[in-house]
């Protein structure tokens, strides 16, 4: 970029009047100003904001229910700064599939709380609308994650319901965590509103497998197995 200097009119009075250093003085009090413009100009142009990049999980489960049919229920989610994406599968109902997008929010240091509201589309042998979220509490060792969705039925309003997955854990190691779950769903009936149970988990590096016991000196258990994989 090419800079003209322009003497202002004082200055070229002088110069007419032969106040030669006077003028020079000028000059050389611009020159630095203008450089100070062409490299804040420059470094602006060519520096590039770092861009965010994307997180991805996927969880596969498989559900072991005694006396009823045994099933996978595949999630799959992206997350992009504030923007979460997610597809279900079996999650609702069977044969039914899930499409999900919510907005992330993060809060805390050393208690660090997230909340991702979302609004979900269903569709398969249930068809309708989800309002949802995900919520996650942790400090140190300690974690509280609740998943919950109000699923509305559009083709019976008698089939709208309250799904909802609750669990606490604690890692004593960084590869190992175990702790309470509760399960609140409609895919399979066990006699039981709201299931109770035990998980226990291990981790490495970005794969997460986790056994969840459901039932288990209530009624026949239910087996819950969970392996996740985030990249």
């Amino acid at each position: 970029m090419i800079y003209k200097l322009r003497i202002p009119f004082e200055e070229e009075r002088m110069a007419q009047n032969g106040n030669v250093g006077a003028v020079a003085l000028v000059a050389l009090l611009t020159i630095p100003i203008l450089a100070q413009e062409t490299i804040g100009r420059t470094s602006s142009t060519s520096s590039k904001a770092t861009p965010i990049p994307w997180t991805l999980s996927l969880i596969t489960s498989g559900y072991i229910v005694p006396k009823d049919q045994s099933y996978v229920s595949p999630d799959f989610s992206a997350d992009h700064a504030k923007l979460h994406l997610e597809a279900r599968y079996n999650n609702e109902a069977l044969d039914t599939g899930s499409l999900w997008v919510g907005y992330n929010f993060s809060a805390g240091k050393k208690v660090v709380l997230n909340v991702t509201p979302m609004i979900g589309g269903v569709f398969g042998s249930i068809k309708g609308i989800a309002p949802g979220y995900l919520f996650t509490l942790a400090h140190m060792q300690f974690q509280l994650y609740s998943n919950g969705e109000l699923v509305f039925d559009a083709q019976n309003g008698g089939r709208s319901f309250f799904y909802n997955w609750n669990q606490i854990t604690y890692s004593p190691l960084k590869w190992l965590h175990a702790g309470l779950v509760s399960q609140r769903t409609r895919v399979y009936e066990t006699g039981l509103g709201i299931q109770r149970g035990v998980l226990v988990g291990i981790t490495y590096k970005e794969v997460d497998f986790t056994t969840n016991i459901f039932n288990f000196g209530w009624t026949t258990p239910t087996e819950v197995l969970s392996l996740g994989l985030s990249f």
